[in-house]
């Protein structure tokens, strides 16, 4: 039974990895660039929620409403006024801009907040669980946190097969000048691919928020099992963000199982393991649904 609640526990923590990463996965898959302040980010946001709940009282759910249209702001004026620089610059230009916005944001993080680790309130509905057996049990909240990267996902690869912004975005990536060819504006496709990716961002900074302690630093280690996810699952796929996601989290889990020290190395090893074997990933593939 013991491996069995590992391998559940680590299935809805994979829906959570899947979150943060998708928006990583949908830089990558539009740009080609792999976005190093992606973490950080995150816990921009988390702060973000943290201050809504502070000075307003409002929930880390409710600061959703103002912290996902801010990040995806942020996100839209970002690669209009640096990362379009950025890319015109060759591909270390966008990695050295990216590291650098993380250190920045990081710092500021760090002046204004301090060390010290927080985390947000959810109340009594972080601690509920649903018992399906007497060695069973699922919280309702990392089902909702699972629920929630499944959801994202559904929903960026519906976006990106049925609408007209998603399809330019798949062609910009197959085929940038032929697209440009057609009409189509890039800088303001990947604008708005940059602020969709900042949205699910935000959703996934608040979730991780309320799940764990956060401070300014935790940024690098939200980025890293992000990143591992993306690669697992394979670069640009969205679907394969979620596999990755979900292998990193049992791998996680079943390690965690045997030794609770072995729980964060065990998803390392599956990575390393599965960039020897199949270095595009298990589902590689342009972005697509």
């Amino acid at each position: 039974m013991n491996t069995v609640n590992a391998v559940v526990q680590g299935v809805l923590l994979g829906g959570l990895y899947a979150l943060v990463a998708a928006g990583l996965s949908l830089v990558f898959g539009v740009m080609r660039i792999v976005n190093l302040a992606h973490g950080v980010l995150a816990v921009l946001a988390a702060y973000g929620s943290l201050l809504l709940g502070e000075h307003l009282g409002w929930n880390p759910f409710l600061s959703l409403l103002v912290v996902v249209p801010a990040m995806a702001a942020l996100g839209y004026a970002l690669q209009r006024a640096l990362l379009d620089r950025a890319l015109r610059g060759g591909e270390l230009a966008p990695l050295l801009v990216t590291f650098g916005l993380a250190i920045v944001i990081q710092n500021l993080l760090l002046e204004t907040f301090s060390a010290d680790t927080q985390r947000l309130d959810v109340g009594a509905f972080g601690g509920a669980s649903i018992e399906l057996t007497d060695g069973l049990a699922i919280g309702w909240f990392p089902l909702l946190a699972a629920a929630a990267g499944v959801l994202v996902i559904a929903g960026l690869g519906q976006f990106l097969a049925r609408t007209r912004t998603g399809r330019a975005m798949r062609a910009t990536s197959d085929d940038q000048e032929a697209a440009q060819l057609m009409g189509i504006d890039n800088r303001r496709l990947y604008a708005v691919a940059t602020a969709i990716a900042l949205g699910t961002v935000a959703i996934a900074g608040v979730f991780l928020g309320s799940r764990s302690t956060f401070d300014p630093s935790a940024g690098a280690t939200t980025l890293i099992f992000a990143f591992e996810a993306v690669v697992i699952g394979g670069l640009g796929s969205l679907w394969g963000t979620l596999l990755g996601g979900v292998v990193l989290g049992v791998a996680q889990g079943l390690g965690a199982a045997i030794d609770p020290a072995y729980g964060v190395l065990a998803g390392h090893l599956v990575f390393l393991a599965v960039l020897a074997v199949r270095p595009r990933g298990l589902l590689p593939s342009a972005v697509t649904a």
